[in-house]
């Protein structure tokens, strides 16, 4: 008795101390100029549509002596709020050679250049008279959010302990529910939700930026990325202490040499070197498939929405945007709750339970808003599930896809799962916001079936193929795919072996190793 309750002693012990204070600060400053921005530019143009369409018309009014049609100005706004989508992909699409070459670390600061960019186009766009740069902005922001989505979980899984790896990667999530509260705050009319102020709402987004410009400089690199890309081991070491809070960091060393096998000339792989790589195919599907369910499972629906819904439940027009902050106060929550239990529970268990919880709320939403004008209080109920879903998308859905990409590649594949990652997100985000007005159009309120069918598929595939990956190192949990993969533990660690052979040798004029450093030396975990 007195030996378990020292070992249990000891394990707390241990998982105090895995949060080190340079660790929490890299990353809360990393998600607050990172991810805390694609959550606010996602809620931020809702509050001021309004007069952003009266700014539209009375620059349209001034250029051409006319007043803009309807269809120009639906148009106009369609493209300033779709088009954030397209900057996305593209910041999805570049961020794998930005990564390689100035690490991920500097990734996060330079990819503040956008934002700060962004944030001038859009703040004095009105200023201006120009709803180009309004739209402009949106587009480099996109951009901002797409490098940002990526290199962060990035940043995240390689600086943290694998037994705080899920907790920390939450963050990501969490810090994109803050920023669709801030937005909805900021927004109010006391704050910037005024016609004279709204400009007010977009130049704002400097604020962050130049807080992670303030701090990062000041945390290390990651240190996987030191030691396996740049093959500086006492820098690794250093950043290894800084993170970790503890002087020997000689077993972490050895683990990440371990882990991903080769010990010197790690090259980066391509999409295409990553897609031949049948030891990671059933990973890669597995990336695709979450993130794709975690753009298409309908949450923007629910937005679009939630306005009608509080109006048919008797809420005062004007005190809707003040309800509304229900909604990104429960997202929020439920993010942190995720990010509390997700080393307990385990990722396998939220995400599944997430997209189920969603199929139940979303079948009944659907009968209570069909019937709400039949009984009374029936758009309460609608209430009820609008927050349910809310709660349910963000305990699971909302930010362990991120997690899995970090924890399902090695170091050398990990730009190329996340580029992938990242663009099947950003695409599936532009295909809802191109064609959930038609669906909703089309079926009315049964629109909510087709999401629920979504997370059903989702929750289903998960189920029979997910593993479970907490406390678990990459050589675990390739064993764990490695079966339906079809592929031995020898031959896996070939395929990668060999891959990244063919990778070095397509660069080799790149490198000039010494014999100092040595030859490439496979560990096996």
């Amino acid at each position: 008795m007195a030996n378990l309750e020292a070992l249990l002693e000891t394990n707390s012990k241990r998982e105090r101390n895995d949060w080190s204070g340079s660790l929490i600060v890299a990353a809360l400053a990393g998600a607050f100029g990172s991810s805390f921005l694609y959550g606010y530019n996602l809620s931020v143009v809702n509050a001021p549509t309004v007069y952003i369409k009266k700014f539209y018309n009375a620059t349209w009014e001034r250029r051409y002596s006319s007043s803009i049609d309807e269809g120009t100005l639906t148009l106009l706004w369609s493209i300033t709020v779709s088009i954030f989508s397209i900057g996305g992909l593209v910041g999805a699409i570049i961020v794998t050679p930005i990564v390689k070459f100035f690490g991920r670390k500097y990734t996060l600061m330079l990819n503040n250049i956008f934002a700060v960019i962004a944030a001038l186009l859009m703040g004095f766009s009105s200023l201006a008279g120009s709803f180009e740069m309004l739209i402009l902005g949106r587009i480099i922001m996109g951009i901002d959010a797409g490098v940002s989505l990526s290199a962060l979980p990035m940043y995240l899984s390689e600086i943290s302990p694998k037994e705080i790896r899920g907790s920390l990667g939450q963050v990501t999530a969490i810090f994109i529910c803050i920023g669709v509260f801030t937005g909805q705050v900021l927004g109010l009319p006391e704050i910037f939700g005024k016609e004279s102020l709204w400009p007010y709402l977009f130049g704002v987004i400097i604020v962050p930026s130049v807080i992670q410009v303030v701090i990062l400089p000041f945390l290390p690199e990651s240190p996987r990325y030191l030691l396996l890309e740049r093959h500086d081991i006492h820098r690794a070491e250093k950043a290894f202490r800084t993170f970790l809070g503890k002087a020997d960091v000689s077993y972490e060393v050895e683990e990440v040499l371990a882990e991903s096998q080769i010990h010197r000339n790690v090259q980066i792989a391509s999409i295409l070197q990553l897609l031949r790589n049948r030891s990671v195919r059933w990973q890669i599907i597995t990336v695709v498939i979450t993130m794709g369910c975690y753009q298409l499972c309908g949450l923007n629906a629910i937005w679009y929405y939630t306005n009608s819904i509080f109006s048919a439940s008797g809420i005062n027009h004007d005190t809707i945007p003040y309800v509304t902050l229900s909604t990104g106060a429960t997202e929020t929550l439920a993010a942190v709750f995720s990010g509390l239990v997700i080393e307990r529970l385990g990722r396998r268990p939220l995400l599944i339970g997430g997209f189920g919880l969603m199929v139940v709320f979303f079948a009944v939403l659907t009968t209570s808003l069909t019937l709400q004008y039949h009984v009374s209080w029936l758009p309460f109920l609608s209430i009820a599930c609008i927050l349910a879903i809310i709660a349910s998308f963000c305990i699971g859905p909302g930010g362990i896809p991120f997690v899995l990409t970090g924890e399902f590649f090695e170091q050398s594949q990990r730009p190329a799962a996340f580029m992938i990652a990242g663009t099947v997100n950003w695409l599936c985000n532009f295909t809802v916001g191109l064609l959930f007005p038609f669906i909703q159009s089309g079926l009315r309120t049964y629109c909510f079936l087709v999401f629920a069918v979504i997370c059903l598929t989702g929750a289903t595939y998960l189920f029979f193929v997910l593993p479970e990956t907490k406390n678990k190192t990459l050589h675990e949990i390739s064993q764990a795919f490695a079966k339906r993969n079809k592929v031995t533990l020898e031959v896996q660690e070939m395929d990668q072996y060999s891959a990244e052979r063919k990778s070095s040798a397509e660069q080799e004029s790149n490198f000039s190793p010494t014999k100092d450093n040595g030859e490439a030396e496979c560990r096996i975990v």
